[in-house]
């Protein structure tokens, strides 16, 4: 098959052949999901007179997107809540208003003065405004009244963080929760090795994709190797952010707005990993099965409505028209007819005039020709002349009278151009005047004439020479139409790639348009500097002589280019290129075998038929008038996109890391090959006491376990292994698994740690894990203890 030429839309070559298609399903259409907040008018009874005040925690797991916050012996948090801060101030009560939460989108005033407690794009605390707010909020829906002796809390704080939390940020943390809360001891641990512990996990790696970033921590015999931990950059919220930009890029004039919270529910919704990502990719827009893939989102309009008229009307109001047309040709054949005897009595009255001029004496003719305002009886002649000839045409047309003979054209005569001026008098010398305007007429008709005659012969000619090389030399024939084809196509392109731009405002071609347009209103035209601000004098001397060369009118074509309605020579110039242009497609499907009919401009410009509208507008016709497909979203190979990013996270989206099966492959191949039996110092240098590396590493490699919100895309882990197969050697017992609830299951990996801890007593991971408030009085709120499922210290022992 022919490829298509260059300077037209691609097309999808296959999907579609020239049989008409049978007509499409209707689309199912998915309207713009809005963001839910859950809003507490009240606190949660009954959580805090069940706690105990030894062996129960207040548990939080404090993530940057959503914070979720329950008791200890809950099977699931009680709260959860965005960690966000909306304070105001209203003049009119002189109250100021404070807001946490989802209780911060109660209205639009609220919402614009939303403060998070994370820096953006981070898992790091920035805001303690906000965060000793979230707290407050948190403490007071658990029924936390305040009521023990020193004012505080009076329960243990278990509190999730991240990998490699800042020093600083945990310790200003610890110092809220001991100063302003009285917290009987506080506990911090990571969310991702909450979450593998309640999964029963003991060997294996952890993959946690969560709203901020992506970590892979090796775990052996349930002790985080953390000096081969690994962090990669890209999470939730840099996936909603990169669909926001694609649709932008996508729909640069789109009447809606697309919010981060709306995007972040896309992607949650309608975005999944594919298994074989460049293969689907490049077959994602076939015109088969789009109707599946393509997935549109509808955001709210204003449709104008049309009041549709029955049949009967309509044809009420066409039999109206009719007889209203009829009324106008009756009263415009009146009119005609009206004009018709006019002329009949004007021309009786101008030969009777005419004959009492040749009866009577010159004298008494020169007074009655100055009488009905004639000059010359020249003049006379040539009215009834002229009032003949247009009665004899109206007779024919209009009223039925015979037909007109034809008269060969009499040849006009101009006697008075070779009498010299002094033979004439003033009448004379006026009229041999109009008779040298008259003869000139008559040349210039003549050379027009000439000029048409001689263009039809040179076409002739051109269309024979023509002829004879095609007869002659077929094949550059052909090429010669090819090549000129593609030059028109080109030249079209251009047209309308400038059309488009123009309505860019900060386009190229917009930005020539306006200078030019300012160099228009300028004082000093073309010029620039000190010279172009100085002031056109008053008077005589200010003329630019502009238009005094014929160049300078192109600059109105300029800046008329690419117009809303192009003027009538666009128009007649892009009229006459298409005519061209099907002349020479006429010629190829005449001559060429290969050039077939889908191969037209045409064809290709048909919707069914092109790549882009696929792209933008999915399988179903666009009407631009339309509010209802104006205001439409069509997702389809973002879909499968955006996911990829966190496998290929250079190649699509610029991040200068390795993606995550690189890093699992290079930890689980020869990072962990490294690690030697015995050795590897305490939890932070991790693999303390397990064996050789290799054999690490195969046990590592049983069990991958993915958590956070982020891994919760279709074929995730279906396409986590496959990748690692295809990198690891032969044979290699690779588990791939995932968390029960990648959301939940780290606020419930924390909860049953102090559960757990609890019921053992003394010797229990929790009860050595805590910071206790006279630990923190003697040594700081730097400190610190180390355990098996939170962060290690720089030295610092347990």
């Amino acid at each position: 098959m022919t490829q298509p030429m260059e300077g037209i839309e691609p097309t999808n070559n296959g999907a579609r052949s020239d049989a008409p298609q049978p007509p499409a399903p209707p689309a199912r259409i998915w309207n713009i999901p809005e963001p839910i907040y859950p809003r507490l008018g009240h606190a949660i009874p009954g959580g805090y007179e069940e706690s105990h005040p030894a062996q129960t925690a207040i548990v939080i797991d404090n993530g940057c997107s959503t914070v979720r916050a329950g008791w200890s012996f809950d099977a699931s948090p009680r709260l959860t809540l965005p960690p966000v801060l909306s304070r105001y101030r209203d003049r009119k009560v002189s109250k100021t208003y404070s807001f946490v939460g989802a209780d911060a989108h109660i209205d639009a005033t609220a919402r614009g003065q939303i403060r998070s407690a994370f820096e953006a794009g981070s898992a790091v605390v920035s805001n303690w405004d906000v965060m000793e707010s979230v707290l407050d909020y948190i403490f007071l829906k658990l029924g936390v009244d305040g009521a023990e002796a020193d004012g505080g809390v009076g329960r243990h704080v278990v509190l999730t963080e991240p990998v490699a939390n800042l020093a600083y940020s945990r310790k200003t943390m610890t110092e809220i929760l001991f100063e302003c809360y009285s917290a009987p001891s506080v506990a911090y641990g990571i969310d991702s090795l909450f979450s593998y512990d309640h999964n029963n996990g003991r060997t294996g790696l952890v993959v946690s994709s969560s709203h901020s970033s992506t970590h892979l921590i090796p775990v052996v015999d349930q002790k985080p190797m953390l000096n081969l931990a690994t962090r990669l950059n890209w999470g939730g919220q840099h996936n909603a952010d990169f669909l926001l930009k694609l649709l932008q890029l996508k729909y640069p004039n789109f009447p809606g707005k697309i919010t981060a919270g709306q995007a972040e529910e896309l992607v949650r919704e309608h975005c999944y990993v594919s298994l074989d990502y460049e293969a689907e990719l490049s077959r994602y827009l076939d015109w088969t099965g789009l109707e599946d893939r393509d997935h549109t989102i509808q955001y709210p309009f204003t449709e104008q409505v049309v009041v549709q008229k029955t049949a009967e009307e309509l044809a009420r109001i066409a039999e109206k028209r009719k007889e209203s047309g009829r009324r106008l040709q009756e009263q415009a054949a009146k009119t005609r007819l009206e004009k018709l005897i006019k002329k009949e009595q004007e021309l009786e009255y101008y030969r009777d005039l005419q004959q009492k001029g040749a009866a009577g004496n010159k004298k008494d003719f020169k007074r009655l020709l100055d009488a009905n305002d004639f000059e010359t009886e020249a003049q006379l002649e040539k009215v009834i002349k002229d009032l003949d000839k247009a009665i004899r045409r109206a007779r024919t047309k209009d009223v039925g009278g015979g037909a007109a003979e034809d008269e060969e054209e009499e040849q006009p005569s101009f006697p008075l151009l070779d009498v010299p001026d002094d033979e004439l008098d003033e009448a004379g010398i006026k009229q041999k005047r109009q008779q040298r305007l008259a003869k000139a007429n008559v040349e210039a008709r003549a050379r027009a004439k000439a000029e048409k005659e001689r263009e039809k012969a040179r076409v002739a000619e051109e269309r024979r020479m023509d002829e004879e090389r095609r007869e002659n030399n077929l094949d550059e024939w052909v090429k010669e139409r090819r090549v000129t084809r593609e030059k028109l196509l080109q030249r079209l392109k251009d047209r309308q790639r400038l059309k488009a731009d123009l309505g860019n405002r900060k386009s190229l071609a917009s930005q020539l348009r306006m200078k030019s347009i300012a160099s228009l209103a300028s004082d000093t035209p073309g010029n620039s500097g000190s010279s172009g601000n100085k002031k056109r004098r008053r008077g005589g001397d200010d003329d630019d002589k502009f238009g005094a060369n014929d160049d300078d009118w192109g600059v109105y074509r300029t800046i008329a280019v690419g117009g809303a309605d192009g003027s009538d020579e666009e128009n007649a110039e892009e009229e006459e290129m298409t005519a061209t242009l099907q002349a020479l497609e006429s010629d190829l499907l005449a001559y060429d075998a290969s050039f077939e009919a889908h191969h037209t401009f045409g064809a290709q410009a048909d919707w069914t038929k092109s790549l882009i509208h696929a792209f933008l507008r999915g399988p179903a016709p666009f009407d631009p008038d339309s509010a209802r497909h104006a205001h439409q979203l069509h997702l389809n190979v973002e879909r499968v996109r955006v996911p990829e990013v966190v496998f290929q996270p250079f190649a699509i989206a610029g991040l200068d890391q390795a993606g995550v099966v690189e890093i699992v492959a290079d930890i689980l191949t020869q990072r962990l090959g490294r690690v030697r039996g015995g050795g590897g110092g305490g939890v932070g240098g991790g693999g303390g006491g397990v064996g050789g590396g290799a054999g690490v590493a195969r046990d590592v490699l049983r069990d991958v376990f993915l958590t956070g919100g982020n891994t919760l895309f279709r074929s995730f882990d279906e396409r986590l292994r496959g990748e690692l197969v295809a990198v690891l050697p032969a044979g290699a017992p690779l588990g791939v698994r995932r968390a029960k609830d990648p959301l939940l299951d780290a606020w419930r990996g924390a909860a049953g740690w102090v559960a757990r801890g609890a019921g053992a007593g003394a010797g229990g991971d929790w009860e050595r894990a805590r910071v206790t408030r006279e630990e923190y009085a003697e040594k700081g709120a730097e400190w610190f203890k180390e355990h098996r499922l939170g962060n290690c210290g720089s030295g610092a022992g347990l």
